[in-house]
């Protein structure tokens, strides 16, 4: 079986890394089950710049196939914030709750159509060969005016998505898989690796 290591400490996210990527007859490791214990400093500008110096730093480690996501929240209103810094928004250790709570604070009387936002999800990929690919997708939404849904983790509860009539944390995890920028992401870079490995 192949094995493919994923950037990330985060289980909420190998959760849904794993989900999305059962088909694929992959042996999936986070960097911790990797045995790599980095400080890698994500000084990119952009989510293509950070995912691909996880990606690159943790395959040197490992030598193993290696993907790395970064992904953010971009609220227009506040010309694009927290973008690539949405998880050290407010300082790396700062809970969602207060992160969340400082957003909705900072739309106070923001009429619903100016609350236009989206989640951006990036993925890299680190071949042993020297390879990296990438992968973009986004989700599009509103933030909501409170917390919602105990589905998801990060800034799930106050993403809205019209069209489900509910925030990202309310969703299933099937549904959440099916449309969110993540599981877009990692169904583009299924193809980029079915495609690397078929030649």
């Amino acid at each position: 079986m192949r094995k493919l290591v994923f950037a990330t400490g985060n289980q909420g996210k190998m959760k849904e890394i794993r989900e999305i990527l059962a088909d694929m007859a992959l042996e999936i490791l986070s960097m911790k089950e990797a045995g790599v214990n980095l400080d890698i400093q994500e000084d990119g500008t952009t989510f293509e710049e950070n995912a691909v110096i996880k990606a690159k730093a943790v395959q040197e480690a490992t030598g193993e196939l290696t993907l790395a996501d970064d992904s953010g929240l971009e609220i227009d209103y506040l010309n694009g914030e927290p973008g690539v810094y949405s998880a050290r928004y407010l300082g790396e250790d700062t809970s969602y709750r207060i992160k969340n709570a400082n957003l909705i604070q900072r739309l106070e009387g923001v009429p619903m159509e100016q609350r236009t936002a989206r989640f951006v999800c990036v993925i890299a990929a680190a071949f042993p060969d020297g390879r990296v690919e990438t992968a973009r997708a986004t989700i599009e939404g509103v933030i909501g005016y409170e917390e919602r849904g105990e589905n998801g983790f990060g800034y799930d509860p106050i993403f809205y998505v019209p069209e489900f009539h509910c925030s990202t944390a309310e969703l299933s995890p099937e549904q959440k898989n099916a449309v969110s920028h993540r599981g877009k992401a990692l169904r583009q870079m299924k193809e980029i690796l079915r495609e690397a490995w078929s030649k």
